[in-house]
């Protein structure tokens, strides 16, 4: 199939949220379709989409993300573009994508994935076991929360909503002694004079594909098909299909704190999964490996494994 490529004159249309990370994810998706095709950026149009998420007054409620709407609140707006035509390809990080996509959507791009780990960030500290007992620490992830109690039940948990920018200024507020981000948005944005710190993946298992920028497009649009192909990357492909099949059969929303982790050693995939109680009263994790090719039915099978092991009380906190 020969493709009708984009040019400044008609140029592919890139939707995006409007904070820095979202900006910076959909410049390197730009640069890599650029590079690809040898098309200069003007062939290019980098559209803003304001999305509920990005609403200030919600920012500064401070209120966990399942009272405010899901996942759903950094999607909704950006997915109605692209249905519409408005846009034609849309720039997500796959960490605050449903496990559905809307139908007539398809979600089968990733670009390579960055520094999964979750970053402690601190002015004075450099490391969660230098947290003082009773230390307020401020966090907007659920998961996040129920990590941070199941480990340290005596820490006082707040709120920290906004992009990376809002919550570092509430830091240096002194709203609390630290927060935590992704080192893959700090690593993009280049951030480096953040007092930030990886933690390690045996600390804090990170949250379902974080790390991992997704492109998602019409079903059958197959010019953006076909050139989203050609920037795809294979290893995190594999690895998204493990832990996302994970994240599907447990609980695809936001209200049940889940982490999960694949990854490659060759042939073989290994994946560690991790759901808790909000509270952070219990947690319930495996670690297995199969073959790459496995990697999705290895998902759902650790998935029902931690359900066997959770119990039906496990879940009574939701009704």
């Amino acid at each position: 199939m020969t493709l009708t490529l984009p040019s400044p004159a008609s140029p592919l249309k890139i939707g995006t949220r409007g904070s820095p990370l979202a900006l910076a994810q959909a410049y390197e998706t730009r640069s890599r379709l650029a590079a690809a095709f040898d098309l200069p950026p003007e062939a290019f149009e980098i559209v803003v989409i304001k999305t509920t998420g990005d609403n200030q007054a919600l920012i500064a409620a401070d209120k966990p993300l399942k009272e405010l709407g899901g996942k759903g609140l950094f999607t909704k707006e950006i997915e109605e573009d692209l249905l519409s035509g408005a846009i034609d390809i849309a720039v997500h990080s796959m960490k605050d994508m449903p496990v559905a996509q809307p139908e007539g959507l398809a979600l089968d791009t990733y670009l390579p994935r960055e520094d999964v780990r979750d970053a402690f960030i601190s002015p004075s500290l450099t490391s969660l076991h230098d947290l003082a007992e009773g230390a307020v620490v401020g966090t907007s992830s659920l998961r996040r929360r129920a990590q941070l109690l199941n480990r340290r039940p005596d820490l006082n948990v707040v709120e920290f909503r906004g992009n990376v920018q809002t919550r570092l200024r509430k830091l240096s507020e002194g709203l609390a002694e630290c927060t935590f981000l992704a080192m893959a948005g700090l690593n993009r944005l280049a951030m480096t004079d953040v007092p930030a710190n990886p933690i390690e993946t045996s600390d804090m298992l990170p949250a379902v594909a974080q790390g991992a920028i997704g492109i998602e497009r019409r079903a059958d649009d197959n010019r953006a098909a076909g050139m989203l192909a050609a920037i795809h990357d294979h290893e995190t492909g594999l690895r998204l299909a493990a832990e996302r099949a994970f994240l599907a059969a447990l609980d695809g929303s936001c209200e049940t704190p889940i982490a999960g982790l694949a990854e490659l050693n060759g042939t073989t995939l290994r994946l560690r999964g991790e759901v808790l109680r909000p509270d952070g009263s219990e947690a319930i994790s495996d670690d297995q490996s199969c073959p790459v090719e496995d990697g999705a039915e290895l998902g759902r099978e650790m998935a029902a494994k931690l359900l066997v092991k959770a119990g039906e009380g496990f879940f009574d906190w939701k009704a």
